[in-house]
């Protein structure tokens, strides 16, 4: 992903000819803006994002295995870790 910088200054170059000499006023608008803007979304890290998708993976693979338990302890059925 572009950073806000390139961002900014593809807004800015976007710009018609006649913005000229105001131009670079108005990069650093866009840019003040986008990062007001981006601030205000509670946005996460990739990488924390990643680690808290693997840890829910994780509980649902236990929490499915649990259930599998618990269906065949309710049944009467002996589970392979039941002594019995």
């Amino acid at each position: 992903m572009s950073s806000i910088e390139d961002i900014a200054a593809r807004l800015a170059q976007a710009l018609p000819p006649q913005v000229g000499p105001i131009r670079q006023e108005i990069h650093e608008n866009f840019r003040a803006i986008l990062q007001s803007q981006l601030a205000k979304l509670d946005l996460v890290p990739r990488e924390e994002f990643e680690a808290t998708r693997e840890m829910l993976a994780h509980s649902r693979s236990k929490l499915d295995a649990m259930q599998v338990r618990l269906e065949a302890l309710e049944s009467g059925a002996s589970t392979p870790d039941s002594p019995g």
